[in-house]
Formats: C-alpha cells, sequence, structure tokens
C-alpha cells in the first residue's frame, strides 16, 4: 500500500511515516515512480509506535522496545528494551510525585 493509505488506515500523518521510516522505525520499499510501497504488517507497525508514543517515550527509545514486542509484551531475551522501560517508569514515577506535592501545595495555598 501506498503512504496515504497507510496514514488513512492508521491515523498517522504521511510526514510522520516518512520521519519514523527515516529513524528506522518503518520498512518500505521504492516503487519505479519513486513511490513508497509499504507491506500490511506496517500497520501493526505504525500502531505500536503511536501507542509508545502516546505512553510517553521517544523515538530513539522506541527504536529499542520496538523490536523486541510481541504480542505477550516484551520478550524476555530483550534485556535493553525491559531496561528502557523500566528507566521510563521511573522517569514518570518520579514526574507523578512532583505533580503530587505541587498540588498539596497550591491546595495549601486555597485554605
Amino acid at each position: 500500500m501506498r503512504i496515504g493509505r497507510l496514514a488513512q488506515i492508521t491515523g498517522a500523518s504521511p510526514r510522520s511515516l516518512r520521519h519514523y521510516e527515516s529513524v528506522g522505525l518503518l520498512r518500505s520499499r521504492r516503487l519505479a515512480n519513486g513511490y513508497r510501497e509499504y507491506d500490511d504488517d506496517q500497520i501493526g507497525q505504525v500502531a505500536l509506535i503511536r501507542d509508545l508514543l502516546a505512553a510517553g517515550l521517544a523515538l530513539d527509545a522506541i527504536a529499542v522496545v520496538a523490536p523486541c514486542h510481541s504480542a505477550d509484551g516484551i520478550s524476555q531475551r530483550c534485556q535493553a528494551a525491559s531496561d528502557r522501560i523500566d528507566a521510563e517508569i521511573a522517569r514518570l514515577d518520579q514526574r507523578a510525585a512532583e505533580i503530587t506535592a505541587a498540588r498539596r501545595r497550591l491546595r495549601a495555598l486555597q485554605m
């Protein structure tokens, strides 16, 4: 399928798809006319990328995590991916604690 169709199916913009490809997260082949052609399995790959972006991972972290992902989660063989996710969870936990403390300070000002 061409990039417009992949964009339509996944909700990602063609620009995003080209960027994902430029950083190695998607694969396509070039047709004789220069158009990109994507296999159907790239639909799931785009969905995974978008899910991981929504979870707060940067593209460099996604490049580590995505190849290790399966329907059952992260493969035990992929320690680097597991480590990246653990680091991201720790960062989010820290940020959540900071937000809770800020909320507490603001509530104290209302009293």
